[in-house]
């Protein structure tokens, strides 16, 4: 390697990497259109810091869900004919993070099962104590479609938690994009994997070289959920171009004033929660919160071996 210099990225290989590159390389632009210009002109593009007189909100509330897959099924239809599922077990919860107090508190969390499959005659399985209702696929179900149909269902929970816990006053994040949750107010989409770069060279390269607290500018992105994005660098080590890097977005129906605004508090808000390498292999983009109600979130989801084992006698005995 003594052509050039390489890093190491800073997250446990387990969890993939803090940037994901298609095979193109990581200078692959995405194909969504991108509107740069609508906080500073293209021409203009730099590093934005902290503006005077922005302050965090008083309360915080951050959401995250988690889903496992319980057993892999297949069903034997009349015509002879056989459909696959998936039983699959999934959560989600919220966090009440009170910034005058310096305390956080779980305030809500809720768990939900189904069985996934486009089998017509399929019914809901109940598997000693636990019940996992029929969600029907649409399509021929195909099984390696399966996993991601379970995202729908988590994501209405995901806003049915997040409903029951906001103030009028406070900041929503959402863990992930935030898709069909854009109509949520004063909510913001958190994206910790980069998976796609969005902007040519020369704009990449302002983000790149973001110093921790800083963010770029707002853009929009054009694509099928389109809506304000933005970048920013969470406190962390010097190392990779994309290390402490994540990308936020809040809705497209927000004026661009409003998304400044929301980007300004990301700003002075998400730093404060920023992981440490030495507690989480994906410091520092798992935030604190996050990392801890994954855990709790887990937990409740159940002994996954105890769920395979009452799924398998509920096969024999056809229930």
């Amino acid at each position: 390697m003594s052509a050039g210099r390489f890093f190491v990225d800073a997250w446990d290989p387990a969890y993939g990497a803090s940037f994901e590159a298609s095979t193109a390389g990581p200078a692959a632009p995405s194909s969504a259109q991108v509107e740069a210009d609508h906080e500073l002109p293209v021409v203009d593009w730099r590093a934005i810091g902290p503006r005077p007189g922005v302050r965090a909100p008083d309360v915080v509330l951050l959401v995250d869900g988690v889903r496992r897959i319980d057993a892999s099924v297949w069903t034997a239809e009349e015509d002879g004919t056989s459909f696959p599922g998936l039983a699959a077990s999934y959560a989600a919860g919220v966090v009440r993070c009170d910034l005058q107090q310096g305390a956080a508190r779980l305030a809500g969390a809720q768990v939900g099962r189904g069985l996934f499959t486009a089998s017509p005659s399929a019914t809901d399985v109940v598997a000693g104590t636990v019940r996992y209702p029929v969600h029907r696929v649409s399509g021929s179900g195909e099984l390696a479609k399966l996993p991601a149909a379970v995202q729908g269902p988590l994501t209405a929970l995901e806003v049915e938690v997040s409903a029951a816990a906001r103030t009028d006053d406070d900041l929503l994040v959402v863990d992930g994009p935030l898709r069909n949750r854009r109509q949520l107010p004063r909510t913001l989409g958190y994206i910790k994997t980069q998976h796609s770069q969005y902007l040519d060279a020369r704009l990449t390269a302002v983000v790149t070289g973001l110093a921790a607290g800083h963010r770029s500018p707002v853009f929009r992105l054009g694509t099928a959920w389109g809506g304000w994005s933005w970048y920013l660098r969470l406190p962390v080590a010097a190392g990779a171009p994309w290390a402490g890097i994540v990308r936020l977005e809040c809705s497209a129906d927000l004026e661009i004033a409003e998304a400044v605004r929301l980007a300004d508090l990301s700003l002075v808000t998400l730093p404060r929660f920023a992981s440490t390498p030495y507690k989480d292999p994906r410091a520092p983009q798992n935030l604190i919160p996050i990392a801890g109600l994954e855990r709790l979130l887990r937990s409740r989801l159940g002994d996954s071996r105890l769920l395979h084992r009452a799924l398998t006698a509920a096969a024999r005995t056809g229930r």
